[in-house]
């Protein structure tokens, strides 16, 4: 780097530093207040800064960044008054005023006192900013309060608290709490009273579940968590009409030793007669009925025409039962002369909205009044159906490099209900025509010169198709067993290799106890047939510049070269310079000839037609609660085979190609296993600052009638949601510096940990640091700089620093990030590290929601 950009920077960074340290923190703190600095906590001589207890305090300093409290300089670079400013200014410029009156209008120019010109930026500073934290001192004495209650609830009963404040020059102050928790206290007995005899007989089966032990320390919120069980347990067995309420607790800590007793309390049922409260024993109820409602949208039937029983349920229809009776009874949990439970009525209405033909349903429990010891329930479920059809149609427009202009559109039909099994059938069309970019375009006579049309039709069955009876002693209906099957065929007519795909899948997905779930692909098949191979290299053109150097020096066929001295495309000229290279008829040197060689077997690879016929298995683990869980881990793993049945068929037919690989129809079939393993963990670190991680792992490895693997089923690495500073397909295979335009191989390490922090309401940041790389491994290729060679290889990781802007709309998250190449494996010994590290080279990436 040269000594004038390090003194530029050195001066852009003075600059920024001056702007932001001349203005004050106190700059916005009124006369005779102090700006709150510092919250310091001391727990028995010791500094605490846990979360935990830090929340305890009603008042927090302002927030910093690495000590620098940037929004709050940002809240005090406002204007105060920004709209009177303005008003005072044309009050002194009586001219301007007029002028301006008369060139726009005096109540344009009054408006003009609220645009962003005048005031926006203001506004935009204050509301990214924040504004000073002014000390309160009723706040400190409301904070002691509640870290006692705090200490108290974790058994500290006899915790000293005390304060003292700092009063620092320049209008600034801090607050020292000074904690001194004593000796805890622990549960010497606990005795559980339970005053309804049918609740104790059920209490007594459960006892060792019990999250309360005998000499524990105390703690409110594990107390509390016993409650909980209990209500739970309760619930899940019988006791339709308990609640936690009924649970209170008395602690005697008489004894003086630091211990106290617990005693459980279960009361009694509370029902109200006139203006006094009686009190009864609570009872154990059994579900005598269970009815299912089904709701037929035609306005003609408003009554109830029809009805069925099929396996004790109860089915009723307004018009003719449009449902099988078996589809509806194995996703109801709710069994006659079963006991009540909340668990399965959870079930039943996540196993009934799993259907995916009806919305949310309701499910009601009302007194059975023919039993006379008022021990029944009959359970009412009502259903909602969704419409039997949707039509989703979607129009885009387009642009690319490659693309000048294009209009993408599709239509989607779905068919609910279709065999009255909750079948659900996707039917969806789907094109695009458009306009080429003039570098690619054979005919300038033709505006519309890119043409793709597709179509995909997938029949979702709620059940196990064949076989069901040997799945189903496996798999359990709470587990949500579905069936896929899915066909889909999309041509691609445009400046690239004109592609055929035609894709079948048969899916078997289940999930159970919600946190896990497996999809088995049976059968996955893809056929891609390429159609315009000799399209290869306008498509490839880092591939086609290297063969126009190579020809440059070499004594080249002028037949094969247009008037600018480029090899011909359109004729095949460059596929001929390549078989003349590789068959000696040329002076290339043995490192240009390897170069060719390279090239020619990557053009045979990308355009050779692909059969892929496989089978793989996906497990994910994930403990998050829900889209809001900050605190969680997701574990996923895939294994993948393929080709083995194709060639037990090829092998019998012993049709083979030039290559001596075997195929079908006329295809050769592709053989290889590969597997994944990808880790995802997010740390919760308080006030909506999170650290996410991500580990990725896999690899393909070709055997039998395949030595690669297909572009479709290879690794690449860069792009917005892999390593930031580089594009997508454009780093690797190992440090060989992604020359070609797309790079690819059957073998990829990532890792990426992004820090993410608040900056303003819906705004927030983050620092992000993403490494990885692909390589090629146990394939056909043998160049050492793109193949993994043990653990010397890891030094080939590439590492991408940088930060993100985001804007959380709550459904979805728009982000920007920025990323910078750290450290780059394929420059030289001395480049590798920061030399990229610039404005220059940096990568910008727009992505929807978060990268992992």
């Amino acid at each position: 780097m040269s000594l004038r950009n390090i003194l530029s920077k050195l001066v852009f960074i003075t600059v920024i530093s001056s702007i932001f340290l001349a203005c004050s923190l106190t700059k916005r703190v009124p006369a005779n207040e102090r700006l709150l600095t510092e919250n310091e906590i001391l727990v028995n001589n010791k500094k605490e800064t846990s979360e935990a207890i830090v929340k305890q305090l009603y008042q927090q300093p302002n927030s910093n960044f690495l000590g620098y409290r940037l929004r709050l300089h940002m809240y005090n670079m406002a204007k105060v008054n920004p709209d009177s400013t303005y008003q005072a200014w044309l009050d002194k410029h009586k001219n301007t005023e007029r002028f301006l009156a008369k060139l726009l209008s005096a109540k344009q120019v009054d408006r003009l006192g609220t645009s962003f010109f005048v005031s926006g930026m203001g506004r935009t500073l204050k509301e990214l900013g924040e504004a000073p934290v002014i000390y309160d001192g009723e706040r400190t004495r409301k904070s002691v309060i509640r870290l006692k209650n705090h200490y108290f609830n974790q058994g500290y009963f006899n915790t000293k608290i005390s304060y003292k404040l700092d009063s620092l020059k320049d209008k600034k102050i801090s607050a020292h709490y000074t904690i001194n928790t004593g000796k805890p206290y622990v549960y010497d007995s606990i005795a559980v009273i339970v005053k309804s005899p049918e609740l104790d007989s059920l209490y007594k089966t459960n006892t060792r579940a019990s999250v309360v032990k005998k000499g524990e320390q105390y703690n409110a919120a594990k107390l509390d968590e016993e409650r909980e069980r209990i209500t739970t347990f309760f619930r899940n067995n019988g006791a339709y009409d308990f609640q936690k309420t009924y649970i209170n607790y008395e602690a005697d800590t008489l004894k003086n030793n630091h211990t106290t007793d617990i005693y459980l309390n279960i009361d009694n049922k509370n029902i109200k007669q006139g203006d006094t409260l009686v009190t009864e024993p609570f009872k154990l109820y059994k579900i005598s009925k269970v009815n299912l409602y089904t709701s037929n949208t035609s306005a003609e039937f408003q009554t109830i025409t029809d009805s069925v029983q099929y396996k004790n349920l109860n089915i009723y229809s307004k018009g003719p039962l449009s449902y099988k009776p078996k589809v509806l009874r194995n996703a109801v949990f709710i069994d006659e002369d079963g006991s009540f439970s909340d668990i399965r009525r959870l079930i039943t209405s996540r196993s009934l909205s799993n259907l995916k033909v009806f919305n949310y349903p309701t499910i009601e429990y009302v007194p059975d009044t023919r039993d006379s010891l008022g021990k029944s329930l009959i359970a009412n479920i009502t259903l909602n159906p969704k419409k039997r059809i949707t039509f989703n149609p979607s129009i885009d427009l387009n642009h690319s490099n490659i693309q000048d202009f294009g209009i993408q559109g599709s239509v989607g039909f779905v068919f609910r209900n279709i065999f009255k099994g909750a079948e659900i059938l996707d039917v969806s069309f789907r094109g695009n025509i458009g306009s080429s970019a003039s570098k690619y375009r054979s005919d300038h006579n033709t505006f519309f010169d890119i043409l793709e049309y597709g179509a995909d039709v997938k029949l979702t069955i709620p059940r196990f198709l064949f076989f069901p009876n040997i799945i189903d002693k496996l798999v359990d209906r709470t587990s949500f067993p579905n069936t896929t099957l899915s066909v889909g065929f999309f041509n691609q007519q445009n400046i690239g290799l004109d592609k055929q795909n035609l894709t079948g899948i048969y899916n078997y997905s289940w999930s159970y106890k919600r946190r896990n779930t497996i999809s088995f692909d049976v059968f996955n098949l893809q056929f891609i047939r390429n159609m315009n191979p000799g399209n290869y290299f306008k498509v490839y053109r880092s591939s086609y510049n290297t063969l126009n150097v190579i020809a440059d020096r070499t004594n080249v066929n002028p037949d094969y070269l247009d008037e600018n001295g480029n090899l011909i495309i359109e004729n095949g000229s460059t596929d001929a310079f390549i078989q003349d290279v590789l068959n000696g008829n040329t002076n290339a040197n043995e490192q240009d000839t390897r170069s060719v060689l390279s090239i020619d077997e990557r053009k045979d690879r990308l355009t050779e037609n692909n059969l892929i016929l496989a089978s793989n298995v996906v497990y994910t683990y994930s403990n998050r609660f829900n889209l809001k869980d900050q605190d969680f881990f997701t574990f996923r793993t895939k294994v993948e085979s393929a080709g083995n049945i194709l060639n037990a068929l090829a092998k019998s037919s012993s049709k083979t190609n030039t290559n001596g690989k075997h195929t079908i129809l006329d295809v050769a079939y592709s053989q290889y296993i590969k597997g994944e393993v990808d880790f995802i963990k997010y740390f919760d670190l308080g006030n909506k600052n999170v650290l996410a991680v991500r580990a990725f792992g896999g690899i393909a490895i070709p055997y039998g009638n395949s030595d690669n693997i297909p572009f479709s089923r290879s690794y690449f690495a860069g792009g917005s949601n892999d390593n930031r500073a580089w594009q997508s397909y454009r780093l690797g295979p190992g440090r060989s510096g992604g020359a070609l335009d797309f790079n690819e191989a059957n073998m990829k390490l990532a890792f990426n940990a992004e820090y993410r922090f608040n900056v303003s309401g819906p705004w927030n940041m983050a620092l992000f640091a993403d490494a990885g790389n692909i390589w090629n491994a146990l394939d056909n290729i043998t160049d050492e700089e793109m193949t993994f060679n043990g653990l010397k290889s890891l030094k080939d990781l590439a590492l991408g620093t940088g930060l993100g802007i985001r804007y959380d709309f709550s459904f979805f998250v728009v982000r920007l990030d920025l990323g910078f190449k750290t450290y780059n494996p394929a420059n030289e010994a001395n480049r590798k590290w920061f030399k990229e590290w610039n404005l220059s080279k940096t990568v910008l990436n727009v992505g929807i929601n978060y990268p992992f």
